[in-house]
């Protein structure tokens, strides 16, 4: 089954409660690496139960729909689907624990052409159940790779999202280098994304690679941690946006190196493989408040 525009631009996402609790914001923080050093202070607040802070890239699993494009009237063929790139923005500070709604909806469609794929779109609100206040926007591009063409038979195809700003062309400003430790995606899945990509050797055999690999997320969330520790003073509620497409994936126990460039309240930033010279996050850009 081909994809039908009018379907997935109208596909009916139910709310998505999602309540977690201190023990679980702990769990999403050292799925990123944080408390490597047990006597750095600033990153313990996130490992800690005192004046505990939650990660804002946290965002991204809260209230997420799960993999709804491997239903078969979505017509995606999800063994080409590739996650492109993920946006956030923070309304407010994340609370430590609590009780959310991620309330989402497909936001475009975009045929690239036949042999080129289609792009999607999901926007997802994350809302406090108690207040009603919106904590969060996420935004998650999704790459079809089987599906262009869609538009050729008179079916509507939206513009294709605005591309992420180009990192300035003069040497970064700040370089920030994270090990990531051998295990880091079998602690990363346990805050909900239990693909076997991550976990079993054979299914990445099978997908190409020599081994498991990190979430791309998990990558993302290291960037994170990156940028509050060197934009923020690790104070979460001053990075207010963020975003970044995926280029490439990174091995666990691999050292990514972020690269950031301070411009007005912004922060551009890219991420590669050490050890590999690799670029796996490009096009980065965060706000940064204060």
């Amino acid at each position: 089954m081909a994809i039908d525009y009018f379907r997935l631009k109208n596909w009916v996402f139910p709310d998505q409660e999602y309540r977690y609790s201190e023990h679980q914001t702990v769990l999403y923080a050292l799925g990123l690496g944080f408390g490597q050093d047990p006597l750095d202070l600033a990153e313990l607040r996130f490992v800690y139960q005192k004046q505990l802070q939650a990660v804002p890239s946290m965002a991204v699993i809260l209230g997420h729909p799960g993999l709804w494009m491997k239903h078969p009237e979505s017509g995606i063929d999800m063994l080409k689907v590739v996650h492109g790139e993920q946006r956030i923005r923070l309304h407010h500070t994340l609370p430590s624990s609590g009780s959310v709604i991620g309330r989402s909806r497909v936001a475009s469609v975009t045929d690239k052409g036949a042999g080129k794929g289609a792009v999607v779109v999901v926007q997802r609100d994350v809302i406090d159940k108690q207040s009603g206040t919106l904590l969060a926007a996420v935004e998650q591009v999704t790459f079809c790779r089987a599906e262009g063409g869609f538009s050729d038979n008179g079916q509507l195809s939206d513009v294709l999202p605005k591309a992420q700003a180009a990192i300035p062309a003069r040497p970064a400003d700040h370089i920030c280098d994270m090990i990531t430790r051998p295990e880091m995606a079998l602690l990363y899945r346990l805050s909900g994304d239990m693909n076997p990509l991550h976990a079993d050797p054979e299914v990445a055999r099978a997908a190409g690679f020599a081994r498991p690999i990190l979430h791309g997320l998990g990558t993302y969330g290291v960037a994170c941690r990156a940028l509050l520790k060197t934009c923020c003073e690790y104070r979460a509620e001053r990075l207010t946006a963020m975003g970044a497409r995926f280029s490439a994936p990174v091995f666990p126990g691999e050292t990514i190196r972020t690269e950031i460039w301070r411009e007005l309240g912004k922060a551009y930033f890219q991420a590669r493989v050490v050890e590999r010279d690799t670029v796996v996050l490009s096009n980065g850009i965060a706000e940064i408040a204060g």
